[in-house]
């Protein structure tokens, strides 16, 4: 008799913790897959750290196949669930796309950033979910203070070192300390000609800071936070948003180059295909985390609507410390229904919060006992350390690296403004030129494509130049070279160059690709490959829709571009290939376009 297969889809909180349990308690008596974007486990609570120049970037990422020895690890991203089936259908980070089959299903896919209908915040924020936008704004705050410190303009310098957080919750306040904090460094090294200092604001529409937790941590971290010199305006929030600024909803207008999206987060819409019972965008489960009607359905975390025994009525907030010990919980009872243990319903008894504030500072209730101070901050390390499931002494040894030595505070220009666009249903995956495009949810504003690029990048995912988070425009202040410069493009025509009749006279591409919305969900990566991939049929399983050429904005994409397309067939080495026209590597520049010279307006601006 061949052994239970359980599939987990997801490797966050709830879904790495049930992989681990599941993996001690069936003891090679299931075959268990571990279904993930990345290889990776990220520590999400030491993240505005990694932006802050304390942590290194795989300090807080615990590999999977390191610490889950009895786990098969499949790469990719779940985009179809076909329940009477028992298949999942994925798509992998090269665009291939696979079914695995399950007798016991674990959702855990976990949430993304939660947009507002605001103007211009999808264009001009960037979010702080995953790993790539934690390194894009270590790398963009870091720029910024170094072009202010260069500036002989008062208010372009004022504009540059001026930060905006939107979000007063865990992860904003965070930011927001440890930004203080890192740009007050870099400024005591380098001051600034005119004088200025960097300017840090924290706004939210709530009464008071971190208005979840209990009011005497909001008041110990408001009040290190203004001790910092951090604007901290609660009952304010965004009302439009622009490339050179922000209009706040008390009719202020502030200048700044930065605007950082910490408002939420909403469940993953992959559990919206499914067709089932839902509670705000999560999916109903019992006490005992299973989908009611489907014994082999499981979900846990923050795709699921766990009920509060200990509160009637309500359901589990979406926070770390609930996911983790949906994990355990969900683990045993997938183990009790395959007949191994018994099982048990999740209740859960708060053990306070932790909040680090940077340097000797944070705010905790452990077990319901206010602290601040540095009692505080040795609490919250500690905690920190027991809490992750590795790399504790490398953690360990870079806070006491910090504590002697001073940051390094430099750009790697590794992830670009258009790399982590806040649209995105994938936070933790960084988009690269020639990867698998991604339509559907990861659609942006009228004016972008459906993989997220805006109309008028170039074939390949160059962003148009002048806009949103792409280069400036050539010879323009902060450009690359003009072409037929010394160290700039070959001119059209020449070897290497682009396309006789490829482009138009504004600069934008006369064509591009897009997709089709999925049938599911949640996005799926589409392979650039000739032609549609065929249709896929099966009870339950979302269909596939052909390429439909103007799908970003219809009636307004022209035709495909002249000469030789770069999409003709398959590739001729694995893996996808960069484009042609791909810039020189070189630093970004603030997200906000650079303002056209003909006084035309641009598809997509806001």
């Amino acid at each position: 008799m061949s052994r239970p297969r359980i599939v987990i889809v997801g490797a966050g909180f709830a879904g790495y913790r049930t992989a681990r349990t599941l993996s001690r308690l069936t003891r090679h008596q299931a075959d268990i897959t571990l279904l993930n974007p990345t290889d990776y486990f990220l520590y999400l609570p030491l993240l505005p750290q990694v932006a802050a120049g304390i942590l290194e970037p795989r300090r807080v990422s615990v590999s999977l196949s390191g610490t889950l020895p009895h786990v098969r690890l499949v790469l990719g991203e779940a985009d179809g669930i076909d329940l009477d089936g028992h298949t999942v259908h994925y798509t992998g980070p090269e665009g291939e796309e696979g079914t695995l089959p399950f007798d016991r299903l674990v959702l855990a896919a976990g949430s993304v950033n939660k947009l507002l209908p605001i103007p211009g915040v999808a264009e001009h924020a960037h979010g702080f979910r995953g790993l790539p936008e934690a390194l894009y704004l270590r790398d963009h705050v870091t720029r910024q203070v170094e072009l202010a410190a260069a500036a002989d303009d008062r208010a372009e310098c004022a504009a540059r070192c001026t930060f905006v957080v939107v979000g007063a919750g865990y992860t904003g306040t965070e930011v927001a300390a440890h930004g203080a904090m890192y740009t007050d460094a870099q400024v005591r090294k380098h001051p600034m000609r005119t004088g200025m200092r960097p300017r840090w604001m924290l706004l939210d529409v709530a009464p008071r800071v971190m208005p979840e937790m209990d009011e005497r941590l909001s008041r110990t971290a408001e009040r290190v936070l203004r001790q910092r010199g951090v604007d901290v305006r609660m009952g304010t929030s965004v009302k439009e948003a622009t490339h050179d600024g922000v209009v706040l909803t008390d009719g202020t207008t502030v200048d700044t180059r930065t605007l950082v999206w910490c408002v939420g987060v909403r469940p993953d819409p992959l559990v919206e295909s499914l067709g089932l019972p839902m509670e705000r965008g999560r999916l109903l489960v019992d006490p005992h985390l299973q989908v009611p009607g489907r014994p082999e359905l499981f979900a846990c975390g923050d795709v699921a609507a766990v009920p509060d025994l200990n509160q009637p009525g309500q359901y589990t907030p979406m926070t770390a410390q609930h996911a983790w010990r949906h994990g355990k919980v969900c683990a045993q009872n997938v183990a009790a229904s395959l007949g191994i243990g018994e099982r048990r319903a999740y209740r859960h008894r708060d053990m306070g919060f932790v909040v680090d504030l940077g340097g000797a500072k944070a705010a905790a209730n452990p077990l319901g006992l206010p602290m601040s101070g540095p009692a505080a901050g040795a609490v919250t390390r500690g905690y920190h350390l027991a809490a992750m499931p590795g790399n504790r002494v490398r953690v360990a040894a870079d806070w006491l690296l910090d504590a002697v030595l001073p940051r390094q505070a430099v750009q790697l220009g590794l992830v670009r403004s258009w790399s982590v666009p806040l649209e995105s249903s994938s936070p933790e995956v960084a988009r690269v030129p020639g990867s698998p495009k991604r339509p559907g949810k990861d659609a942006g504003p009228a004016g972008q494509r459906p993989d997220g690029e805006e109309a008028g990048t170039q074939p390949g995912g160059e962003p148009a130049k002048g806009r949103p988070g792409g280069e400036p425009a050539k010879g323009r202040p902060g450009g690359g070279p003009a072409r037929n410069h010394p160290g700039g493009k070959p001119a059209k025509n020449q070897p290497g160059g682009e396309p006789a009749g490829s482009r138009s006279h504004g600069g934008r591409p006369k064509g591009g690709q897009s997709g089709s919305p999925r049938a599911s969900g949640k996005p799926r990566r589409a392979v650039e490959a000739a032609g549609p991939p065929p249709a896929r049929g099966g009870s339950g399983k979302p269909g596939r829709a052909p390429h439909a050429s103007g799908a970003g904005s219809a009636g307004k994409r022209p035709t495909a571009p002249s000469g030789p397309s770069r999409s003709a067939g398959p590739p001729t080495e694995p893996g996808p290939e960069p484009p042609a026209n791909q810039p020189p590597p070189g630093p970004d520049i603030a997200p906000g376009p650079v303002r056209r010279t003909d006084g035309r307006a641009v598809e997509g601006d806001s």
